[in-house]
């Protein structure tokens, strides 16, 4: 009998952006900013958003098969990442103080929901 891996386009895709995120973030002591249009963007930068781009595709993939509380929890943290990102991206204190406080209320729903289960 053999074994086939059976792979779901969704959550390699998913997988994918995650483990380009761990990798942009790990490579960041050794490469340069890289040339974004006229911009140089930090690895640290464009790994959070790629991470954020993989819980929004997270979102969809997850809700698309049903798992409503994997679909929520990729949502709240795909926003919680974005103002994360765009506070200091745009030098709004207020975004920044806003994606912590989705981050942290979206964990507190999250191990209440598990603690229902």
């Amino acid at each position: 009998m053999t074994a086939t891996l059976d792979f779901e386009p969704g959550p390699v895709a998913v997988g994918t952006l995650v483990g380009l995120s761990g990798l942009l973030f790990l490579l960041t002591p050794v490469v340069e900013p890289v040339a974004v249009g006229s911009l140089r963007v930090s690895t640290v930068a464009l790994s959070a958003v790629v991470l954020t781009l993989g819980f929004a595709l997270g979102t969809v993939v997850f809700a698309r098969r049903g798992q409503r509380l994997f679909a929520v929890a990729h949502g709240v943290f795909a926003v919680a990442w974005a103002l994360l990102v765009l506070g200091p991206l745009l030098g709004q204190e207020a975004l920044l103080l806003a994606g912590v406080v989705v981050l942290v209320a979206g964990a507190g729903f999250l191990v209440s929901q598990s603690r229902e289960r």
